[in-house]
């Protein structure tokens, strides 16, 4: 691994927004062509476990969202993140 790669910050610590701005860095030095062979395959890892990140963090963002529902009065009820969804496809 390159000594900057060793500088960055551990991938499970940041938030949506800094794991898609380094993401978003990373795809546009790898596309870029321009890097040596060794820092291209770390900036790659590096970009999967971005990729990997922002995806789990959707995943919760998704799940929450999906937690709490508008009932037809408007009220707002919330369902445990796990049940599935019967019936509301049977109303």
């Amino acid at each position: 691994m390159t000594e900057h790669a060793q500088d960055l910050p551990d991938v499970t610590t940041l938030s949506f927004e800094d794991a898609l701005k380094e993401l978003e860095s990373v795809v546009r030095r790898l596309e870029e062509g321009r890097l040596p062979l060794e820092d291209a395959i770390d900036s790659y890892a590096r970009g999967a476990s971005l990729k990997e990140r922002c995806e789990a963090l959707l995943s919760q963002a998704r799940l929450k969202v999906e937690a709490v529902l508008a009932a037809a009065d408007a009220s707002i009820t919330t369902q445990p993140m796990l049940s599935t969804q019967t019936d509301a496809n049977n109303d």
